[in-house]
């Protein structure tokens, strides 16, 4: 008896304590809302999720939906069950409302319909009464967006590839842009072009150069994470784009030896300089030999001028002398000098011959590439061009076909329906041939009467 009483009175404590738990916790609700981010679709219908837990009736209260970053910031107001629209920012006006039969339960998401763009943002759900608050994210996103275009812009001659272009457009939020090979590895390309456009939708391309061992199978994929939006288009580049021979290198090698040929009659022309130099410095140094050497035999020549002064006049003419040959290998040396100079000019010439050649012939091959890549470009039409008439005479050989089944069905209903006649005959026939045995009995009878 006495464990009885035991577990009768824990029971009633039990349940007291249940009774005050949700006696005080009823006071302590809390407004939740979706901790993602809300995306929706331009012109779609959205819930904004919020609602109080655990649930209390909400139907009499004050509820506030606003936008902090807009003024007016309100985008739905309702005091005492009343809607107030004139407080509404102008672009929400008819757009938004609640879930009347939802209030009692604590649930005061919002619906907001037609989705435009600008309603971007951070949503505040607030009860004043209650001084509760909660905070949700839109993310606005395109469904216009196009499937990527793939197009071939160019080749690269130096490393014999392939220049390879992808577009998209009607993006929102901006997306990005991958080039994949056929095994799904990353392609290195070029920065990705984003224009925006009136309607505030991206458009986006990137190119990427592809060579042989790459693949033959490309892939362009454009992706938005924000929204979980992906779109791709593939490629199959044929081996002949492949196999267009580098003329590159022949340039470069031209370039190459006209770089080392120029250096080379620049040490020349170096090297004839300070021979040159140094030649004019020898003489220098033998003309201040002389003079010395003159000089000292003066002093000799005026010491004993008062012994002999006849001999005078053969050291006068010694001295024009080596005058006259000093002039004469300044001369010389004048004339090589300028036979030196007129060779260097003359091989600088031909250098200059031969790098025009080289400028030439680099035009010429320009010019060879500039019409290849036309032929490129005209054949890429053409295929275009074959394409849309094969897919026009699929269409023309559907509706052919289509037409020839419509008769054969009608040929097949012409017969149903005749054989249906046939039988019909074959049993008025029949029908016939009865009746006429009964009438001739009949004749007969009337006849023996």
């Amino acid at each position: 008896m006495d464990r009885l009483c035991i577990r009768s009175s824990l029971r009633t404590i039990s349940v007291l304590v249940v009774h005050l738990l949700i006696h005080f916790c009823g006071g302590q609700s809390r407004l939740v809302s979706s901790p993602q981010p809300v995306v929706a679709k331009v012109g779609d219908d959205v819930i904004l999720p919020c609602h109080l837990e655990p649930a209390v009736d909400v139907a009499t209260k004050t509820l506030e939906w606003t936008r902090p970053d807009l003024d007016p910031r309100y985008v739905y107001v309702q005091r005492s069950s009343q809607d107030y629209e004139d407080w509404k920012n102008p672009s929400y006006k008819g757009r938004t409302s609640l879930f009347t039969d939802e209030l009692k339960r604590g649930n005061i998401s919002l619906k907001l319909s037609n989705v435009k763009l600008a309603d971007e943002g951070k949503y505040r759900c607030y009860i004043p009464d209650r001084n509760e608050e909660s905070f949700i994210d839109l993310v606005v996103a395109s469904g216009a967006f196009s499937s990527p275009g793939i197009s071939l812009t160019g080749l690269d001659e130096c490393i014999s590839g392939v220049l390879l272009q992808c577009e998209s457009e009607g993006w929102y939020p901006d997306p990005e842009v991958l080039w994949l090979d056929g095994e799904g590895n990353v392609l290195s390309a070029g920065p990705t072009e984003t224009v925006r456009g009136p309607d505030d939708f991206y458009t986006v391309s990137s190119r990427v150069t592809v060579d042989k061992r790459h693949g033959k199978r490309f892939t362009c994929r454009v992706q938005q994470n924000k929204i979980n939006q992906t779109r791709e288009t593939h490629i199959h580049v044929p081996d002949d784009f492949f196999k267009v021979q580098s003329r590159c290198s022949a340039t470069t090698v031209g370039l190459a030896v006209s770089l080392a040929v120029s250096i080379m009659l620049s040490l020349l022309l170096l090297l004839l300089l300070c021979k040159k130099n140094m030649s004019k410095r020898n003489q220098m140094d033998e003309v201040e030999s002389e003079d010395q050497k003159e000089t000292k035999q003066t002093g000799r020549i005026r010491g004993a001028a008062s012994r002999c002064c006849c001999s005078l006049l053969p050291f006068v003419s010694k001295r024009r002398f080596r005058k006259e040959k000093l002039s004469r290998v300044e001369a010389q040396s004048q004339v090589r000098s300028l036979k030196e100079d007129l060779e260097a000019t003359k091989q600088l010439e031909g250098n200059q011959t031969t790098t025009n050649e080289l400028q030439e012939e680099q035009k010429k091959r320009q010019e060879e590439l500039t019409t290849l890549k036309n032929q490129l470009i005209k054949s890429e039409e053409n295929l275009k061009q074959k394409n849309k008439q094969l897919q026009e005479e699929k269409q023309e050989r559907g509706k052919t076909v289509g037409e020839v089944e419509r008769l054969k069905k009608q040929l097949q209903d012409e017969k149903q329906s005749g054989k249906e006649r046939e039988d019909k005959l074959k049993k008025e026939l029949e029908e016939k041939k009865k009746e006429k045995p009964t009438s001739t009995l009949s004749l007969n009878l009337q006849n023996h009467s």
